[in-house]
This record gives C-alpha cells, structure tokens and sequence, in this order.
C-alpha cells in the first residue's frame, strides 16, 4: 500500500461531492436510514450507525434531517423502502470497480450506474465479476502530525489487531479487519489520537499500475460514479504511483 497521491486522489473526490451539499444530504440520510434499518438506533450497537452520524455531523448536516433519517429507518415516518445494492464494473485498462449504493430505486440507480461507466471508459459488469478481486476492511486516516514516535505507533497498531498499514504523504493509512475495526478506533479514543476519517470499504487484494492518461480517465470515472446520490462507497484496484 504504498504512494501518498491515493489519498490524495479520495480526498479530492470526496471534495467534489462535498461541493453539492444537497447531494450529499441526500446521501448521508440515505445511509444512516440504511444503517438503522439493519441493526437499530443504539449507536453503542450498531457502528455503521456512529460512521454515518459522525460524517453527518462533519458535513454540517441538519439535526433535522438527522431525526427523519433515523426514524425513517425505526419506521416512525414512512417512506420508500431503500435498500443496499452493490454494482461490479470495469475502468480503463481493465481496472477492477466497486460500488456500494443505497436506493429507493434499483432501476434508476442501475441506469445511472451503466450510463456513468459508458460515458467515461468504463463498463458494468456482471455480478461476481471483480467481488473476487476485493475484501471488506476497515479503514482508518490519520494524520502524521499525530504521531510523536513512529516506532511507538507502530508497535501498538501491531498490538491492537492492526493489519496493515503506510505512511502516504502527511497522512497513515491503516486497515484492519471488520471485525477489529470498532476496538482500534476505541483504542485511538482512549489514546487521544484524532482520527481523520474511517469507513469499511472494500479494499483492493492486488493492485495494478496504469500509465498517467489511462490514471487520469479512471479518476475522472470515479469522481462521476461517486458524484452519482446512489452510490456510497467506490473503490478500485488501481495503484497509485507516489
């Protein structure tokens, strides 16, 4: 895992979807519906749930949108159904695509999906196509100024379960297991390490490296599928040079 421009790249996507706030309301009571859904309102319960208000919460979300959200998921306030849908895909040079979405219309969103691929250089796959290629992981961003003794921070991360993790510009990527991710962000908490940003995604089992104008197509082709309100979560297999 190694190349500081790969963060720098998810930042300057998220960037862009930040710029359109309604878009991104729109996302984030989506996902939070979703999360109530699946495993309820307890926070201390239900992590996907404390992800989803914490980035709602960072975006400036509304404390009223919050309230429908959640209750939308309780059933407190009726409305479309809105389900969990995952599309497979490919980019230039056979770059292996990911998307997670939540929607209250599987035939827009799939619509949506297929014309963004076709309009950018890419194309939809079939189910199982490139799942294959990934495996869920937690993600955890922090930054370098952060850190006091990097062999120190090291160590721990070694201790508490962590399973891989670089140094990308000014900032450590660290991933862990599903499994392990809620105990290591604790342990962050307890060690009054600010955290930058965290998420499960999938994350890419190899990488492949592309030449800059084929990178520079696939990023393009990112950007558009998460500008896209549906989609929640993307991720390829693209290695980013440093």
């Amino acid at each position: 895992m190694s190349g500081h421009s790969k963060w720098a790249n998810i930042k300057h996507r998220k960037a862009a979807v930040d710029a359109k706030k309604g878009k991104l309301f729109s996302k984030l009571a989506k996902e939070i519906t979703m999360a109530v859904k699946e495993s309820g309102a307890d926070t201390s319960m239900n992590m996907r749930l404390k992800l989803a208000l914490v980035k709602a919460r960072e975006a400036n979300m509304p404390s009223k949108n919050i309230e429908n959200a959640i209750k939308r998921g309780t059933g407190e306030i009726k409305g479309d159904d809105i389900v969990h849908v995952v599309y497979e895909g490919y980019g230039p040079s056979g770059v292996a695509i990911m998307l997670e979405c939540t929607t209250d219309n599987k035939n827009r969103t799939l619509t949506e999906v297929r014309t963004t691929f076709s309009k950018n250089g890419g194309n939809l796959g079939e189910a199982g196509s490139v799942a294959w290629q990934f495996e869920k992981k937690g993600i955890i961003i922090v930054e370098k100024v952060q850190v006091e003794k990097e062999e120190e921070f090291m160590e721990k991360l070694m201790e508490w379960g962590a399973n891989d993790f670089s140094l990308e510009g000014d900032v450590y990527v660290i991933y862990t297991s599903v499994k392990d991710f809620e105990g290591i962000l604790k342990k962050f908490e307890e060690e009054k390490i600010a955290v930058l940003d965290s998420e499960i995604n999938n994350v890419a089992k190899n990488l492949i490296d592309l030449l800059e104008v084929e990178s520079e197509k696939l990023r393009i082709l990112l950007e558009r599928l998460d500008e896209l309100e549906d989609v929640e979560m993307v991720a390829s297999n693209e290695r980013t040079s440093s």
